[in-house]
């Protein structure tokens, strides 16, 4: 399984717009094949800052998502209202503890 972590910073008044995005495509990205998990978290003291977190079943399963109209129509969207570049990474578990 891969993990996703992708940290967005947008301009405070574009967050109600980004929210807006989300709602309207969150169940289609988890409606993707592979994807087992996806949650949006936002930061607790910049309200502008969001992260989305997500669960996929494979690296092939999150490009195949990457390369979807889905996915070119919401990140055109989305990143048009960045405060800065967001920061993406895929990791792995190691340990539940």
């Amino acid at each position: 399984m891969l993990i996703r972590i992708v940290r967005m910073s947008f301009l405070p008044d574009k967050v109600e717009e980004f929210r807006e995005i989300f709602e309207s495509s969150k169940k289609k990205i988890r409606a993707r094949p592979g994807c087992q998990y996806l949650e949006l978290w936002q930061d607790l003291h910049q309200p502008q800052v969001f992260v989305t977190h997500s669960h996929w079943e494979s690296e092939e399963a999150l490009n195949s998502y990457r390369d979807s109209e889905l996915f070119r129509e919401t990140w055109s969207r989305t990143k048009v209202l960045f405060a800065e570049k967001p920061l993406a990474f895929s990791v792995a578990s190691v340990e539940k503890v």
